[in-house]
């Protein structure tokens, strides 16, 4: 991944760069949970630099600008930071903050999903449908905390479509004992985010071997799902206390569910018709809905 790759860089780099740079690139190695969430201006001022010399340094990795290091940075302690550091990071983010918790996290996850709008590949989504629709069996995986995002998509993909199995189970070898038998003409979609499940990226490695369609829900092109998926739905997860803010990647699967009963109108309307008698007959919901509503 190109995260882990940029603290190699910078170690590689170090002796050849100038005075400064290398007591920013000392303090960024020591410090990168700290950088990340640093401007240009306050990152030279903490490393006893210069903004131009951090400006500089960044180009000098490879990128156009500051910004752009300080996007990866941000990605890489995603996958970096154990639990209890994430939480620590955060708290001092919220702490900082001029705005009470429930309007800072609100106002991020707006933001969050605006983002993926404007960055998602439209194509790609258009192709993940269609697949879905034209599989032989659509598996689905998604662990720890993307587990809520998996069964959540297989539970309404199952009213679509006769075809879903939903992967869950609590070991690898279990995982592989479900997904053993997916071929060419299948789907397996892969959910996972920073820190990224080992159980999800092996199960899209090996559905990927089997020359399967494999789509993988995940927040980054660096992501090591990517490695192994024929299509990405890339949508953005940032870290909120220890909690991954999975916002955006839900309004990813509900445009895909919504897509797909467009795509299948006419058989849903007779699907839920058959449905709703069956909630009525069993009183699976404790309001009956008037005959007479519209």
């Amino acid at each position: 991944m190109f995260e882990e790759d940029l603290l190699y860089k910078i170690s590689e780099k170090m002796p050849t760069l100038s005075k400064g740079q290398r007591k920013l690139a000392s303090f960024i190695l020591e410090h990168y949970d700290e950088a990340a969430f640093m401007t240009a201006s306050r990152l030279g001022e903490v490393s006893g630099v210069s903004e131009s010399t951090v400006v500089r340094f960044a180009i000098e990795m490879g990128f156009d600008g500051y910004p752009k290091m300080q996007t990866e940075l941000e990605a890489l302690i995603k996958t970096k930071l154990t639990a209890p550091q994430r939480m620590r990071v955060s708290a001092e983010q919220i702490s900082k903050s001029n705005k009470d918790v429930l309007t800072n996290i609100l106002e991020k996850d707006a933001e969050r999903i605006k983002s993926t709008l404007s960055t998602i590949d439209k194509k790609s989504f258009e192709q993940c449908v269609e697949k879905i629709l034209n599989a032989k069996k659509v598996y689905i995986i998604g662990v720890r905390s993307a587990n809520s995002l998996s069964s959540f998509l297989a539970f309404y993909l199952n009213l679509m479509i006769d075809n879903v199995v939903y992967v869950n189970s609590s070991t690898a070898t279990e995982i592989f004992e479900q997904i053993f038998r997916i071929e060419e003409d299948d789907v397996l979609i892969g959910i996972s985010f920073p820190r990224y499940s080992r159980r999800t990226i092996k199960s899209m490695e090996y559905a990927f071997s089997k020359n399967a369609t494999t789509i993988a829900i995940t927040d980054s092109k660096y992501s090591p799902l990517v490695n192994f998926a024929t299509n990405s739905l890339i949508a953005r997860s940032d870290m909120i206390s220890f909690i991954d803010s999975l916002i955006a990647p839900l309004s990813v699967i509900n445009a895909l569910l919504v897509a797909i009963s467009v795509a299948k109108k006419d058989e849903m309307i007779t699907t839920l018709e058959k449905l709703e008698n069956i909630w009525s007959e069993y009183q699976v919901y404790g309001y009956k809905p008037s005959k007479n509503f519209f």
